[in-house]
């Protein structure tokens, strides 16, 4: 398997013909499936999970639309070809334009007569019928934005001041989505530290970042404490809906956010009840009964659950495993550090949001309201991933292209 060099971007070394393989010559030809076949089928595998659960909801839960959730893949599918036609290299020097289109993306919901609230979050914009969520957008733009800035240190970032040229990259779009969207800003935060660390930067730089993080979040709750009992709940740091998820997790037999636990101890009886083999499909109780609020997004891996079990939940764990490791040999083929650090970037933002949203619907992590990859419902974040799997493409695509 290659390897990822954190040094010079790696050359190209054209094969001989005497490495060459002929017809007839006694030798044994080893089958080989490209990374890219395989991750094709992967995401259509998963796609096929996240539509037949779905359909099941839509049949009680007439908010969702199968159609419309079939029109986001096939417009997904149609951008991803986009994406994987177009050569990524030509991002790499476009540090600043990434930046500012990033900043623009986030910043649409609050443009007078475009923001749209759904569940308490302004992050949405509404044209006409026509709903978006822009942030989602602003997830590969960062991986590509900090990837872009990494990748010209060639893999060696030491220098105190580079580094916090980068992670300034970062906090931009992380300060502009913490009150927005809690859960997108944790996932480009999470995303761009991985990018950082494969791409070169010094451990201690990491951990000094890592700690100063713990404290300043910690300081931020305390202070919003302060400032909610000053003011009488007028002014809040952190929104309400955002600190009951989190104190719901630490103490979830707390009165006080009684809501939130509910959707959490519904979370967990509707995994719990599918069992070994599941009540099949259809047969969520659960959702169909109403008892799971948010069944098509935030808690679409308990209807799954629920109706396949244990046995199709380990199924659906083994492809999203199977998907993060070919984003990880797709990233180690790369012929530059840009296209490593991509992939990098895309691995973790997928294997974060898978963690979070079934740890979420187990009740290991807090409720944070991030999706879950291909499955939930929703036409921007499934925009949003097709244009991650072209990006992957794109960068297999140009594997073994000599650099200029």
């Amino acid at each position: 398997m290659p390897q990822l060099s954190f040094g010079k971007s790696p050359k190209v070394h054209a094969r001989t013909a005497s490495s060459a393989k002929l017809p007839g010559s006694g030798e044994k030809r080893s089958f080989f499936i490209p990374a890219n076949i395989i991750l094709l089928v992967l995401v259509a595998l998963i796609l096929l999970c996240g539509i037949i659960t779905l359909y099941a909801v839509t049949r009680t839960e007439t908010e969702y639309s199968i159609m419309r959730q079939v029109m986001g893949v096939g417009i997904g599918v149609i951008v991803m070809v986009g994406v994987w036609l177009f050569d990524y290299r030509r991002l790499a020097n476009l540090v600043i334009p990434l930046i500012v289109l990033d900043v623009i993306l986030i910043l649409l919901p609050m443009v007078p007569g475009l923001g749209h609230e759904v569940n308490g979050a302004t992050s949405w914009i509404k044209i006409g019928s026509l709903t978006f969520q822009p942030s989602e957008l602003a997830k590969p733009v960062t991986i590509l934005a900090i990837g872009a800035a990494t990748a010209q240190y060639q893999g060696s970032i030491v220098r105190g001041a580079d580094f916090l040229k980068l992670l300034g990259i970062l906090l931009i779009p992380f300060v502009l989505l913490m009150r927005e969207d809690l859960g997108t800003a944790l996932v480009i935060l999470i995303v761009g530290f991985c990018i950082l660390l494969i791409g070169g930067v010094a451990r201690r730089w990491l951990i000094i970042s890592v700690v100063t993080a713990v404290v300043g979040v910690a300081a931020l709750l305390g202070l919003n404490g302060v400032v909610n009992d000053w003011t009488g709940g007028d002014v809040q740091l952190i929104r309400q809906y955002q600190m009951s998820r989190l104190l719901v997790f630490i103490d979830p037999d707390n009165p006080e956010y009684a809501d939130d636990a509910y959707n959490l101890n519904q979370a967990k009886i509707a995994v719990g009840s599918g069992e070994l083999v599941g009540k099949g499909w259809g047969n969520a109780t659960q959702s169909s009964g109403g008892f799971l609020p948010e069944s098509a997004t935030d808690f679409i891996f308990c209807v799954y659950a629920e109706q396949f079990g244990f046995m199709g939940a380990f199924i659906l764990l083994v492809l999203y495993l199977a998907l993060l490791l070919t984003a990880l040999g797709i990233g180690l083929s790369s012929s530059d550090l840009f296209g490593s650090l991509i992939a990098a970037g895309i691995m973790a933002m997928w294997l974060f949001q898978i963690v979070e949203n079934i740890g979420m619907d187990l009740g290991l992590m807090p409720i944070t309201g991030i999706p879950l990859p291909f499955m939930s419902y929703g036409s921007s974040f499934m925009f949003t991933n097709f244009i991650c799997v072209g990006l992957l493409l794109s960068v297999w695509a140009r594997r073994n292209d000599a650099l200029g």
